[in-house]
């Protein structure tokens, strides 16, 4: 199909290939190679985060997370139940008991309110989940840790550039977790970091990452061999990955920039079907800077969704719905259990559609886009 848009194209800057011939000029090609620090270092200068370690994916800095915290079988982390598997997976793989608490009906984020009667003597955890880049609200979320003795874990793995009154996300909990996945905004393919906030967790997390031992601190010359001191896994990227994500970290605010200015287009073109009542658009809190990285609607309740995505595939639209709720899914009954109802959850969950958002898709296509779902919502 001619006029054909597709939901995700990665970007390229330009200087990844570059980069990836460098390394392996440098004769470096696996982890912790001089790519993976200046990245490493890049993020703690633009974060302000005590530590940040490159890792494979979003999903294996959430797993080093629920290592440092030590879950054990029967501990309970309190985390929304819309979101990827991997908030819950990482906890689960250590026994824990993921708690699945509803969201709010504007943000989508993880419901701030509902939180402290989710808490039991076995909650060890509260892990938000930063939805489409725009932040929970977290000051009230660290109220509540700190009267309860809890660890807060950001996933924030949608939230790379994106901040809460100021602070970056991933900064404000005691770990945070990023993801440059090639559907987030800052891409290498696969990859991700974890932001060590708590400097009694540094030395533990570079112990974790590389594989239980303290080689980080032989390489710094602090001890004379490195040995297995703990458990972990090999969390690392290879040069290669880090070499790409160095490109785009270089352009990182540009790339946002750009994203915010096709996110405004579908904002300003979709403003007549809200006011239609045919779908409502994204609330992003005037304390809140977002980073663009999704535009999605959500349907109203009368309108088949599956319709709708079906209409614009045929024109050549690639719009998505996104999570099934952890809570409704076979896993979800098995290994979690909710805290109350999920009314918004369920409802958000069947009537939200996410419009293709990459860097190159014009505003033509932007207005195709926007006339193809009115059609569609029409037809349905």
């Amino acid at each position: 199909m001619a006029n054909k848009i597709g939901f995700n194209r990665p970007y390229m800057t330009g200087r990844e290939l570059e980069y990836i011939q460098q390394a392996h000029q440098n004769a470096h090609l696996a982890g912790d190679g001089p790519f993976t620090r200046q990245c490493s270092a890049w993020l703690e200068q633009h974060t302000g985060t005590r530590r940040a370690l490159l890792t494979h994916s979003c999903t294996a800095a959430l797993e080093m997370a629920a290592l440092l915290l030590d879950i054990r079988p029967g501990d309970e982390v309190i985390m929304p139940s819309y979101t990827f598997v991997s908030t819950a997976n990482a906890f689960v793989l250590r026994g824990g008991v993921p708690v699945f608490v509803d969201v709010r009906p504007d943000t989508l984020n993880l419901d701030e309110r509902l939180v402290e009667a989710a808490i039991t003597p076995r909650t060890k955890a509260i892990a938000p989940v930063h939805y489409a880049g725009v932040s929970c609200e977290m000051d009230e979320l660290m109220a509540i840790a700190s009267r309860y003795g809890l660890a807060v874990v950001e996933d924030a793995a949608q939230g790379s550039e994106s901040s809460y009154r100021g602070r970056p996300l991933g900064t404000i909990g005691a770990l945070g977790t990023l993801s440059f996945h090639e559907t987030k905004n800052v891409i290498s393919g696969e990859g991700g970091a974890l932001l060590v906030n708590d400097d009694r967790l540094v030395e533990r997390a570079e112990i974790i990452r590389e594989k239980g031992t303290d080689r980080s601190r032989f390489y710094r010359g602090q001890v004379d061999k490195y040995t297995w001191q703990d458990v972990g896994s090999s969390y690392l990227p290879s040069e290669l990955v880090a070499a790409f994500l160095w490109a785009q970290l270089q352009e990182s605010g540009s790339i946002t920039r750009a994203r915010l200015q096709a996110w405004d287009r579908y904002h300003a073109a979709c403003a007549p079907l809200e006011a239609q009542g045919l779908l409502r658009r994204p609330v992003v809190p005037s304390h809140c800077q977002h980073n663009a990285h999704m535009y999605y609607v959500l349907l109203d309740e009368r309108i088949d969704r599956s319709r709708v995505l079906a209409a614009m595939k045929d024109a050549g639209i690639y719009g998505l719905f996104h999570y099934v709720p952890l809570h409704s899914s076979p896993a979800g009954r098995k290994y979690g259990r909710t805290a109350g109802d999920l009314a918004v959850t369920d409802s958000i969950a069947s009537r939200l559609v996410r419009l293709p958002l990459w860097l190159g898709l014009t505003p033509e296509q932007q207005e195709t886009v926007v006339q193809t779902l009115r059609d569609a919502i029409g037809a349905a």
